[in-house]
């Protein structure tokens, strides 16, 4: 990953004062360790009429990953492949942003105490940058950099020079030249649009990147033509972030229409006191725990069986209503059951508290004569986890063997993974997850499987119910039929099952 800075001079202003303004001796070669590899300032080229900074980045591809532990950029749905067979190493991206604004901190905020003077000196700037990736292309590399005062070369790289046919990559080799810009001003707009260009970042983007954006895009990112683009991309399209920096950047722009300071437009409601702010929204998981717990007491309950219990949250909470009176967890990980178990206190546990529950391990693709004769069972966030030809087998070992009086499915609902801030355009909630259905496919599902076996089904929405979108979960009620049908039902339905 390479980037170089390089400048023109006389002797009265001699090109090697860039090295004054980064603070980087031109005659010194200096590393400088960072978390995801070491970057390497150089020059080139240093003498009073051009002289040339080179920033050189070593990414450790393996560190990054262990750092952020399977997260950011890299992590699409083959992100085991992914994360170590990348471009990191070498296209410009959110990485060597950070290490422009690491390496080069005092220039980035326009201080030189050695030459005051300097920062606020205009000065011909040349940067060259051998491969850039640009989700949109040269195109849109002009229109980000062209109307800060840059004159914008963005050449496509072909994605094999052997085979021309083949077309060109998203990557372009980028120079950008200037007379009319600080060096301070030509590093914010580095800073702030190669992770844009990139459309990714290597790290999570928190409240404290608007603060960010704000700060590195004073002076310019208000005016942008392309502000509204800029901010979803630098933010990563986390909506209620972007809205707040929309809304900041609003109020920039009318202070500067008004010659007024920002403060002084931005004072119609005073800040609340510690106990007028809002309380912090329920997480959905307890929502959807509190959800089910109230569903299985509606339905009248006494015998509880979790299939993929997981770690043992439900059943702790099961445990802590006595109208609950055995309480099983199952579940195919005997390490998830482990840690249930510790969980739980199992070892420690009164007699009479322990009577109440079992965990054991099990498979729901097979059927298991231990699983029949319970009131209700739960299967909370587990159909997704299976691979789709292996549903019916689930199906069957549910509701055709096992036959509780009553099942709770819950699923996320894929609509509503858009209003997720830091979810990514088509990836799933979790990496685990072999699909998520629409409210529609959950709908066709439940229906189909209620009549195949003899149940009916409810649905009933957990969390926000979004007027466009749905809610984040959806949560299906079956009650087994009791009309003579049942056993026709049943006796059909394994025989499909067996078929099958």
């Amino acid at each position: 990953m390479f980037l170089t800075i390089s400048t023109t001079g006389t002797p009265e202003r001699p090109a090697t004062d860039l090295g004054f303004l980064l603070h980087k001796h031109p005659e010194k070669s200096q590393a400088f360790s960072t978390s995801y590899g070491k970057a390497h300032v150089l020059y080139p080229e240093a003498d009073v009429e051009r002289c040339t900074a080179a920033l050189l980045l070593e990414v450790d591809a393996v560190a990054l990953v262990r750092r952020g532990k399977g997260k950011g950029r890299g992590g699409a749905p083959d992100a085991a492949l992914a994360q170590y067979v990348n471009d990191r190493p070498y296209a410009a991206s959110s990485l060597l942003a950070v290490a422009l604004n690491d390496v080069f901190s005092s220039a980035v905020r326009g201080q030189c105490k050695a030459r005051p003077d300097l920062p606020a000196q205009v000065r011909p700037l040349r940067v060259e940058i051998p491969a850039l990736p640009a989700r949109g292309g040269p195109d849109l590399v002009v229109k980000l950099f062209a109307p800060l005062g840059w004159t914008v070369t963005a050449e496509a790289v072909p994605l094999d020079t052997q085979f021309p046919e083949w077309g060109a990559s998203r990557y372009v080799r980028l120079v950008l030249e200037s007379e009319s810009l600080t060096l301070a001003e030509a590093l914010r707009h580095l800073y702030v649009l190669l992770p844009v260009l990139d459309d990714a970042k290597h790290y999570w983007v928190s409240s404290d990147e608007v603060d960010k954006l704000l700060r590195a895009g004073e002076g310019w990112l208000p005016a942008h033509p392309e502000h509204k683009l800029i901010t979803s991309r630098y933010l990563s399209r986390r909506w209620s972030l972007t809205r707040q920096a929309m809304e900041r950047l609003e109020l920039v722009r009318l202070a500067e229409a008004d010659d007024s300071e920002v403060e002084d437009i931005d004072n119609a409601v005073e800040e609340p006191a510690d106990d007028e702010t809002e309380e912090k929204p329920t997480p959905l998981v307890v929502q959807r725990r509190d959800a089910i717990i109230a569903a299985l007491k509606d339905s009248g309950a006494a015998r509880v069986l979790d299939l993929g219990c997981g770690q043992g949250q439900l059943v702790q909470a099961l445990l802590k209503d006595v109208r609950f009176t055995e309480i099983v967890g199952t579940d195919v990980s005997m390490r998830a059951l482990t840690i249930a178990s510790r969980r739980l206190k199992l070892d420690r546990m009164g007699e009479r508290q322990a009577s109440r529950v079992r965990l054991f391990q099990s498979s729901l693709a097979y059927t298991d004569k231990r699983l029949k004769g319970y009131d209700a069972a739960v299967l909370s966030e587990v159909v997704e986890h299976l691979d789709l030809p292996r549903l019916p087998a689930l199906e069957y070992a549910v509701f055709g063997s096992a036959r509780p009086r009553t099942v709770l499915v819950t699923t996320p609902n894929v609509e509503y993974n858009v209003r997720w801030e830091s979810l990514p355009a088509g990836h799933a909630r979790h990496g685990d997850h072999r699909f998520e259905w629409t409210r529609e496919e959950f709908r066709t599902w439940a229906t189909t499987v209620a009549e195949r076996h003899g149940y009916d089904v409810e649905f009933v929405p957990i969390g926000p119910d979004d007027p466009e979108v749905g809610p984040p979960t959806q949560m299906g009620v079956f009650t087994m039929r009791t009309t003579d049908d049942e056993n026709k039902s049943s006796d059909k339905a394994e025989k499909e099952a067996k078929a099958a």
